[in-house]
């Protein structure tokens, strides 16, 4: 009888092995699977603001010219259907700063010339969200000038009141974007009804829906969603967990979250695309660009027609003072984003596969075949029969 029960914890233990190799290549096929798919590509970044000339010029970069701050991630952009960002501040030369300020020399606003809008087209952006606590920083003539920069390249903007979505045609397809923040004049990241409301709309009339938020606390001190509200210095920054999932919920496709100016987790729900935060993408000056606030996550998804996430890449980018946005040999945002991810979504951890060069996807979303499990064993010794059960 010793024998008959070692035989049996053989066998099973062979089952074990061969149904863990079995999913080991199942994962392994759909990986290259994945390697070899098209798909509809949208990007995405967090903040951007290449120079003020406020308080004085030398918050502007060298030689007036903003180019070789992001020339870094040209080749990035280039393969992407739509990309997208958050334009920090406003595009003008001559104006009064709106924004309330005890000592204007300290003051966090930002004027950036109108020679610096022209990058942005340069560098292939095609949608950004204005829903943000700087876009109104000079007041009505830097919102209007920025909006006519804007209108004149083609760019589409959203967040705010009387914009609150835009639609754009890339490659066949009609992508709506919509964006949100908890600031005065733009469309508010508190008011689901309203959100969930646009998202309806953009989901009838598009093929893909973007939403973008600016919430959340900042700073390296809150690198993690805690599913809850978030204050910060008295303020309501919403519930950017609660918020995603009910634009999601709504009809939204992609998700991209930014304002807390360090990255944060991402997430992969109902198989649409969330990024809580992509941090300071490009911000020249008055922004503290030290450890985690450096880091610089260009997202990449991959969308089916039906606007689920086929893949997705963070590519890995940091800022140096002085010389921009620059490709990180040592990837330290992946493995960043990939361990927040890790602590702040424990219930993917055995289905969202996140790799070393940055591409993420969803694994055994659906059953892996696996070999019968043994209920019952029959083993034949001598003449008689022994029925074994686990």
């Amino acid at each position: 009888m010793a024998s008959l029960c070692e035989n049996y914890k053989q066998m099973k233990l062979y089952t074990l092995v061969l149904g863990l190799f079995l999913q080991f290549v199942v994962i392994e096929s759909q990986a290259q699977e994945l390697s070899h798919q098209a798909g509809f590509s949208i990007v995405g970044v967090g903040d951007m603001m290449y120079g003020t000339h406020f308080p004085t010029k030398a918050g502007l970069p060298p030689f007036n010219n903003p180019w070789p701050l992001v020339q870094a991630v040209d080749s990035v952009f280039q393969t992407a259907d739509v990309v997208f960002g958050n334009l920090e501040g406003a595009f003008l030369d001559e104006g009064e700063v709106y924004k309330s300020c005890k000592d204007t020399t300290k003051c966090y606003a930002f004027k950036t010339p109108s020679s610096y809008a022209k990058v942005l087209d340069q560098i292939g952006f095609d949608m950004v969200s204005l829903a943000n606590n700087h876009i109104r920083d000079f007041g009505p003539p830097g919102l209007k000038n920025t909006r006519q920069l804007l209108d004149s390249m083609g760019i589409a903007y959203a967040g705010i009141i009387d914009q609150p979505y835009d639609i754009i045609v890339s490659n066949g397809k009609k992508v709506g974007l919509c964006a949100f923040a908890p600031n005065t004049g733009t469309v508010q990241i508190k008011d689901l009804e309203n959100a969930k409301a646009i998202v309806k709309k953009l989901t009838n009339e598009c093929d893909y829906v973007v939403v973008s938020f600016h919430g959340g606390a900042e700073g390296g001190k809150h690198q993690h969603i805690t599913r809850q509200t978030e204050t910060f210095y008295g303020e309501n920054r919403g519930n950017v967990y609660e918020f995603a999932h009910t634009l999601i919920d709504a009809g939204a496709d992609v998700v991209f979250g930014h304002g807390p100016h360090v990255p944060r987790a991402i997430e992969v729900y109902k198989g649409r695309f969330i990024a809580y935060s992509l941090g300071n993408f490009c911000t020249y000056s008055q922004f503290n660009i030290n450890g985690p606030n450096g880091l610089s996550p260009v997202a990449q998804v991959w969308l089916d027609e039906d606007g689920r996430m086929v893949k997705g890449k963070i590519h890995p980018f940091y800022q140096q003072k002085g010389k921009g946005v620059l490709k990180d040999p040592l990837k330290r945002v992946i493995f960043k984003m990939r361990e927040l991810t890790r602590i702040d979504f424990p219930e993917l951890n055995d289905r969202l596969l996140f790799e070393d060069d940055g591409t993420f996807y969803m694994v055994l979303d659906q059953k892996i075949p696996m070999l019968p499990t043994f209920e019952k064993v029959q083993i034949e010794l001598d003449t008689k029969s022994y029925s074994l059960r686990p």
